[in-house]
């Protein structure tokens, strides 16, 4: 009998399916018996939400092979247009269900066009002016955001950038941003389940495209670009296609962020959210998708654990939290670190097999 062969991408992608998989049930099967605390409740959808802004950066920085700290920005977009879209159809809209994966479609295809929109000067640009300029667009989108006053009336929408007496709303006007104190009146549409199913979505998306024949092309560009050049790829067009992919990605992010939340402010998606995310990437492995999603999940619940410590050991959290990222980043960025773990787990894996097939030559 012919055996089955699968090829190593199939078996990786499906390996990263089954254990968010069988991490989302061993979720559940916590809060059902009641083992899981509010705290970590609490994170279970940041959890999702960093995920996934962190998969999805992974595709620019370690496929596309750029510098991208735009992150934050794509998000904003994604929250707020979602957020506005939630906030004026609740009343008529009255199904989540319904309501919620269109506001993540708005926020997606919106931070998809200003990703497209940015991404056609902006990537004309490599390394560190790449990540200058994009972070330069988070911080612009974060600030007009911070300084944006929109409302509605029965004549139509209002808006202003200096206050929200400029707007001159009839007495049945409502706001629908408001300054730095942003969107409120949010409905909470925000759950685990749909997180996870976003983040499953999410994970098959980046693995189909990185092992499509556009991914293909992108890596080889990244590879060796003037090579890729003189074969006839057009490097814009293949840069696009991934930057555009990373801002709808992370502006679908950003919907499922503002929906957990009661108040959305622009204030939440500062350059420090950037580099946070960057951080997930590099520590989990650039070009790992997989090792994006771990690095996401640990890094984001560890700070909590360690506030949670009711002794002097928690008040110095933050330093602890930065030693373990330096250990993390020399572990990680060791090529004899990563050979002895990789040679550790081929012997123990070798040994299993061994002792597997060992009953069955005895019987023979």
């Amino acid at each position: 009998m012919k055996k089955l062969k699968i090829k190593p991408s199939t078996r990786s992608s499906f390996t990263t399916y089954a254990i968010v998989t069988a991490a989302f049930i061993a979720v559940q099967i916590m809060i059902s018996t009641g083992s899981a605390s509010n705290m970590f409740k609490g994170l279970l959808i940041p959890f999702c939400v960093y995920s996934i802004a962190a998969a999805s950066l992974n595709l620019t920085v370690g496929i596309l092979g750029e510098l991208s700290l735009g992150q934050a920005g794509f998000m904003c977009i994604g929250a707020y247009s979602s957020a506005i879209f939630s906030v004026c159809t609740k009343d008529t809209i009255t199904s989540a269900w319904i309501r919620f994966p269109i506001a993540l479609l708005i926020g997606g295809i919106f931070a998809a066009i200003f990703g497209i929109l940015i991404g056609i000067p902006v990537l004309r640009l490599r390394g560190d002016y790449l990540a200058i300029v994009t972070l330069a667009f988070g911080e612009i989108i974060k600030n007009v955001f911070n300084a944006l006053y929109v409302g509605y009336d029965s004549s139509g929408l209002h808006f202003s950038l200096t206050s929200q007496g400029d707007l001159n709303l009839a007495p049945d006007g409502k706001m629908l941003i408001n300054g730095a104190l942003g969107v409120k009146g949010m409905p909470q549409d925000s759950t685990f389940v749909i997180g996870f199913v976003v983040l499953l979505l999410t994970l098959i998306i980046l693995y189909n495209f990185i092992y499509s024949s556009t991914g293909r092309a992108v890596m080889s560009i990244r590879d060796n670009r003037i090579a890729a050049e003189s074969v006839g790829l057009n490097i814009t067009k293949y840069k696009l296609i991934t930057f555009g992919l990373t801002a709808f990605l992370a502006g679908v992010a950003g919907a499922i962020f503002s929906h957990n939340l009661s108040t959305l402010q622009a204030s939440k998606f500062d350059y420090n959210l950037s580099i946070l995310i960057l951080v997930f990437v590099v520590l989990g492995g650039i070009g790992s998708i997989r090792g994006s999603v771990i690095a996401a999940i640990v890094l984001t619940y560890l700070p909590e654990v360690l506030r949670k410590l009711n002794s002097d050991f928690g008040k110095y959290r933050m330093l602890i939290y930065s030693v373990v990222l330096i250990v993390m980043m020399i572990f990680t960025s060791n090529a004899k670190i990563r050979g002895f773990f990789a040679a550790s787990f081929a012997k123990l894996k070798g040994l299993i097999i061994k002792d597997k097939n060992t009953p069955a030559k005895e019987a023979e």
